[in-house]
């Protein structure tokens, strides 16, 4: 697939150590994308990144409701909200950037899921689907229409991120080497990365490695 390195731009997805073995939810084999995530911030001339940043006590925290266990789903005013271990708290080590990334070209980092009552997994509105990041007016102020996605998780913040660019308009690419996802089960056989799955491509969302990119 081509691409041009000077008007297309590269989307990091919470690409954060708090996600990464070690860290407080992490994905399974989620370091093995820092590389490959740094031979595409080499390849493109302009790129994005978003930060899970949540204050602590944040609602989306098994912790924060008595009896409740991470992975149990409940009801909130925005719809249902599966419950998180602790994590991404604001200011604490694994909650920055990996410091292993190479930032020179990173522009803008979004900072989604400070609200306490409200969690955020798009780059692009929090979880109600109405509080924008800002991300989408930032993008097209500079004129990007085409992004191309890595970073964690697949089957959440990188799937809502997806759905939510193509529906604002924007064509979007999952480079997926260069993403990892949870993939809990959510029916027999089958997981969220199935569904997350299942999803993007019904919104044409496409899906690449990222040896298939080949500059204009």
């Amino acid at each position: 697939m081509q691409f041009d390195p000077q008007t297309d731009i590269l989307g990091l997805v919470d690409v954060q150590p708090t996600f990464m073995p070690g860290g407080e939810l992490a994905v399974a084999d989620g370091d093995a994308i820092v590389p490959i995530v740094n031979r595409l911030l080499g390849r493109f001339d302009h790129a994005f990144a978003t930060q899970d940043w949540h204050p602590a006590g944040h609602a989306s925290f098994a912790s924060a409701h008595p009896g409740r266990q991470p992975y149990d789903t409940i009801r909130m005013p925005y719809g249902d909200q599966i419950l998180w271990p602790d994590h991404a708290i604001a200011g604490t080590p694994n909650a920055t950037i990996h410091p292993a990334i190479q930032q020179t070209r990173i522009q803008v980092i979004i900072r989604k899921g400070f609200h306490r009552a409200l969690d955020s997994y798009s780059a692009f509105f929090e979880n109600d689907r109405q509080t924008p990041t800002g991300l989408e007016a930032w993008l097209r102020q500079r004129g990007f229409t085409r992004l191309f996605l890595c970073g964690l998780a697949t089957d959440f913040c990188v799937a809502w991120s997806t759905e939510d660019a193509i529906r604002l308009g924007f064509s979007v690419t999952i480079i997926q080497d260069a993403c990892r996802g949870i993939a809990l089960p959510t029916a027999p056989g089958r997981t969220t990365m199935d569904d997350a799955r299942d999803r993007l491509i019904a919104l044409c969302a496409g899906f690449i490695e990222s040896r298939e990119l080949h500059p204009i």
